[in-house]
């Protein structure tokens, strides 16, 4: 009689990390920066320029936990579930 297969159970992504991070085609996992809703009249236009650049996060720990949170990010970068 042949063994029957155990269910690999899926993970659930913490949908708000999903929506924070990018992981590029060599694995980098890159970040967006915050301050951009409001209270931007005073900060110059080099500074509202710099702030829509997306970042490295370079900390292996932060790594880790959004690895955690988001475990299909890569996967499924260039083609979402519908």
């Amino acid at each position: 009689m042949p063994k029957a297969k155990t269910k690999k159970y899926k993970l659930k992504t913490y949908k708000a990390a999903a929506k924070r991070f990018r992981v590029t085609g060599t694995g980098k996992i890159m970040r967006t920066k915050g301050g951009k809703s409001h209270l931007r009249r005073r900060t110059s236009k080099r500074n509202k320029r710099l702030l829509s650049r997306m970042l490295v996060v370079t900390s292996a720990g932060d790594r880790k936990r959004i690895k955690r949170m988001a475990p299909y990010l890569k996967k499924y970068k260039a083609n979402p579930p519908a």
